[in-house]
């Protein structure tokens, strides 16, 4: 049998613990139909980055409570979330019964997703396994589960920010560089419930979608609106007008 890699362990055992931190927002991701992208809830109708989905066959790649799933199944897709948090999966069951509509729900780790290959048309991750999960694993697994011609598109803080955003996740980024850019990978916070993230610089990123049979399509760095808030403390919307806090990748299949 092979073992589960520790950080997926402790990333699962962290995000049981913050499930409960992040059950409100989830509820109130189910009680609305606009789809909007990252910590400053820009909506998808200003970002333009998803493709009609009506018809598709999705994954979304560590979905939480599964609220970016429910409004893509509103829409037409027919979509299986997946996710490494039991707890996370728990409070998704709740809202499909909740506020509807209901899809497959997985546990399973996005770097071994338990279904067949080529089952589906987009792979889509906001935040999830885009940063809780290996990319040397992840990436080539998405690649797996698409057809030809089937889009992923994922969204991960920015590598900026994660170059100029101390040890600490309490304390907000600064405008000066903190760590390496060359060797970006495996970032361990100090003070985070012994949670592991992944963060790679732009040339590691797309050699490894390349590898992965991916043919890069955009990169849509956001800017926080005029009067944004968030409630994370590790970037402040003053920073985020200046420098991106977060970026939207999206690649195509290769067929």
């Amino acid at each position: 049998m092979t073992q589960t890699p520790d950080y997926l362990v402790r990333n699962r055992r962290a995000w049981d613990k913050w499930s409960r931190d992040y059950e409100e927002s989830g509820r109130r991701g189910w009680a609305t139909s606009e789809i909007t992208w990252g910590i400053w809830g820009i909506p998808e109708t200003e970002l333009r980055v998803l493709p009609d989905v009506a018809g598709m066959n999705v994954i979304e790649l560590g979905c939480g409570t599964a609220y970016f799933s429910a409004w893509l199944a509103r829409r037409g897709a027919r979509v299986v979330g997946i996710d490494n948090s039991p707890a996370q999966l728990a409070n998704a069951r709740r809202f499909q019964d909740e506020f509807g509509p209901r899809f497959p729900l997985i546990h399973a780790s996005a770097e071994a997703v338990p279904l067949p290959d080529a089952s589906f048309d987009l792979a889509i991750s906001e935040y999830g396994a885009a940063i809780w999960s290996d990319p040397h694993l992840w990436i080539p697994e998405a690649s797996r589960l698409l057809r030809p011609g089937g889009r992923l598109i994922f969204l991960v803080n920015a590598t900026i920010l994660m170059l100029c955003v101390p040890d600490d996740v309490e304390v907000a980024a600064e405008d000066r560089l903190m760590r390496d850019y060359f060797g970006m990978h495996r970032l361990e916070w100090s003070d985070d419930d012994d949670a592991v993230e992944f963060h790679m610089g732009f040339g590691d990123w797309i050699r490894l979608l390349r590898r992965s049979g991916f043919e890069v399509e955009d990169l849509i760095e956001i800017q926080a609106p005029a009067g944004a808030t968030t409630r994370y403390k590790f970037v402040t919307a003053e920073w985020a007008r200046r420098w991106p806090a977060e970026e939207i990748w999206k690649a195509r299949k290769r067929g």
